[in-house]
């Protein structure tokens, strides 16, 4: 295993820098087209147009778009996203609150993805044509076809309001609420720091519903990937080899297939926890979860451009570090794609 060069590591991080300029500016020039009025929205509809310019010059629309661009710019380099409207905030400081909930919810949900779709392409591809692959191809359709706001409602209607086997919206019970300082802002986490078990197993009952309805549609996507990459290894020369000298087909597929399609399979995992992370926002908005996803919506609601823009731009740019780590973790594990970039 070879370490990538400083000149291949300076440019895909070039590369990065590139993508999320991009990204700031496409997401500053349509938030500044959308038919949604900021100004409106702090002063409210009555004010008087005296008001209405003045606070229009203070918010800095007065201004060209590219000076309003390059003032925006100079604020994220500070760390300023500006004030919320919704919440009279500074935004960096509401996204500080919201986003751990949606990092443990979408962590869970990969993690429970991963550890059922895996298994389930190998064995659908080892076990291929049989009722094992039926199913997997089955479960795989369903996932992509069913959209989650249904799996979450049926899900809360059956687990929680008939059956009562995992606890309700939210993160946990109200009476629960701010008991747990916040350490790491993940609460399942900081339960278990400060050693309170009854908050920690309520805090699960809570997660354990929307995680599973959330890692759904990434299992769907990784058991049909994990198949495809598993059937094309089993077609190569040193499987056969390996049959031949009377390895099993399960130690086959462990020992010799799965090593091979690990380095495929980081870019799909990579892939699926940056979909959870941007796709969480309607399971948050179902299981009313205090995430960054039910904070977008909320803003959206009221036209709180500032909350809106900052809240894209971080999902963006977890989204491009996540596919820049696959990238590195594939050139290191598989030198000759290091080689063909050259």
């Amino acid at each position: 295993m070879k370490e990538l060069s400083a000149s291949e590591l300076g440019r895909r991080v070039l590369h990065l820098l590139v993508s999320l300029f991009i990204l700031l500016c496409v997401t500053f020039v349509i938030g500044r087209v959308l038919p949604v009025d900021p100004v409106g929205a702090v002063v409210g509809e009555l004010a008087d147009p005296a008001a209405y310019e003045a606070m229009r010059v203070r918010l800095g629309l007065d201004l060209p778009l590219y000076q309003q661009f390059f003032i925006y710019l100079g604020g994220l380099f500070r760390g300023d996203f500006g004030t919320a409207i919704l919440t009279g905030n500074p935004v960096s400081q509401d996204l500080a609150q919201a986003f751990p909930a949606t990092l443990e919810l979408a962590t869970l949900a990969v993690l429970i993805s991963t550890f059922l779709g895996v298994p389930l392409g190998l064995a659908a591809a080892l076990f291929r044509d049989t009722f094992i692959d039926k199913f997997a191809r089955v479960i795989s359709l369903v996932g992509h076809s069913i959209p989650v706001f249904w799996f979450g409602i049926v899900g809360l209607v059956i687990f929680y309001a008939a059956l009562n086997w995992v606890g309700g919206p939210g993160r946990v019970d109200v009476f629960y609420e701010g008991l747990i300082p916040p350490v790491t802002g993940l609460l399942l986490v900081d339960s278990l720091i400060e050693g309170d078990t009854e908050v920690f197993w309520n805090a699960l009952s809570h997660i354990i519903l929307p995680a599973f309805i959330l890692a759904y549609s990434a299992m769907a996507y990784i058991t049909r990937m994990t198949r495809s990459f598993t059937l094309e290894q089993l077609s190569q020369d040193y499987v056969i080899a390996a049959r031949a000298k009377g390895v099993g087909p399960a130690r086959t597929v462990i020992s010799h297939v799965l090593p091979n399609i690990a380095v495929q399979l980081i870019t799909v995992l990579a892939i699926s926890y940056g979909n959870l992370l941007e796709g969480a926002v309607v399971t948050e908005i179902v299981f009313s979860w205090p995430g960054i996803g039910q904070y977008m919506t909320n803003a959206l609601m009221i036209g709180d451009m500032n909350a809106i823009l900052a809240a894209t731009i971080i999902v963006g740019f977890i989204f491009m570090a996540l596919n820049f780590l696959a990238d590195i973790a594939y050139a290191v594990l598989d030198p000759r794609t290091r080689e063909a970039a050259r």
